[in-house]
Parts: C-alpha cells; structure tokens; sequence
C-alpha cells in the first residue's frame, strides 16, 4: 500500500490508468513501459512514473509493468474488489440516462435505488432500479450506500444533499449546477457539465486564433 500521502492530482488519475489496463489485459497485453502506457492515456511517462511511486516499486527497470499485477493492485486501491451501491436522487433525462447505463462497463458499480419527487414515477423501475418517493429519503436507512447521485435542479440540490445525509450518506457526485454547503467530513464530487463545455470551446476557440497567428 502507499507509503505516503498520495496528492489529489494522481488520485484522480488512477481509475484512467485501472480502465486502460483492464482493456490492455483484455487484448493480451502482458507488459508495457511507462512511455507506450503515457501514449495511451496521454499523459506523460514521467508523470505516470511519479504518479506509481507513491505505492512503491510497481515496475522494475528495464521491464516496465506488469500490466496483470498493476491492474490487480489498482483495483484493490480503488476498492473494486467490492461492490459499491450507489443511490440516484432525481429521475430526470439526464438520471434516467444514468439509469439505463447504470455503470455496465464496471461490474463493481451499481445504482441501487433512485429518488423522485414526482409521485407517478414511484415503483416504477428504470433499467432495473426502482424509483422511490423523495419523501421517503430521510427515513430510510442508506448507512450501507457508498456514495449519491445528484441529478436534481439548483434549487433542489442542497435539500436533497440534507436528506441523503440523514439517511446515512457521507459522498455526493453532484451534477448539479450549484455548490452544495456540507459538513467537511461529507465528501463531494461536482460535475458541471457547462463549465465544461464553456473551457472546451474557450481552448478549442483559443487553439484557432493561435494557428491564424502563425
């Protein structure tokens, strides 16, 4: 395990590197060097190096990785060698797409229960989840849930936040567009799907001008 405190940067970097290596053992591909691994992530090789340091000797000189043993050592890192389950609060186009999905390309992923607050979608099933009532969200016991997902308008997002903690959650991948006020030992992940799209066309915009200029 990581002899140091692993920086946030590399740890986000780590489910990119565990999903290339499972398609490289899938294909056959029994070892690899940091440069051939940093052309299939694009992500520099001397980063990749630095970014397996923090958990000790994974590779050796002149041999590279083996990309098995890696694999394996990543996903007990990332702690998919347990299932994590997962609940959806809002039941809208974009968590009725996370539904159908409902991670098939991870086996150790899965969203358990979705919430809504329309009362016509109840017991109702998606995929194969079934929808339950927001107002049940508070009473129910979710002590056992890893994490929730947020796919509910800005106005909603803190409310529905407070009920999942109360249920027992303690981790939120938010999709929606607003900063959620939690307790520091509540963890959350905000996904903007705007912001991103504004960067992408700010680079892409930029990217133009600078090619005109040469």
């Amino acid at each position: 395990m990581a002899t140091q405190k692993v920086p946030q940067a590399t740890a986000e970097r780590l489910p990119l590197y565990y999903r290339s290596l499972q398609r490289l053992v899938t294909n056959g591909k029994t070892r690899i060097s940091s440069s051939e691994f940093g052309k299939i992530v694009q992500i520099d090789s001397t980063t990749i190096r630095k970014d397996f340091s923090y958990f000790g000797a994974l590779g050796r000189k002149g041999y590279g990785y083996n990309t098995k043993h890696l694999m394996e050592f990543l996903k007990k890192t990332l702690y998919q060698d347990e299932l994590s389950k997962v609940i959806l609060i809002g039941v809208g186009h974009l968590g009725t797409a996370l539904l159908n999905h409902n991670f098939q390309k991870n086996n150790n992923t899965r969203i358990v229960k979705a919430y809504d607050i329309n009362p016509s979608k109840v017991g109702k099933k998606v995929g194969e989840t079934e929808i339950h009532l927001m107002d049940d969200l508070v009473s129910d016991d979710n002590r056992d849930i890893t994490a929730a997902i947020l796919t509910v308008p800005a106005d909603q997002a803190q409310k529905a936040a407070e009920q999942a903690m109360a249920s027992g959650v303690r981790g939120f991948l938010n999709f929606s567009p607003v900063r959620l006020s939690l307790p520091p030992e509540v963890y959350v992940r905000h996904v903007d799907m705007t912001i991103e799209l504004q960067a992408l066309i700010y680079f892409l915009n930029h990217a133009m001008e600078e090619n005109r200029a040469e």
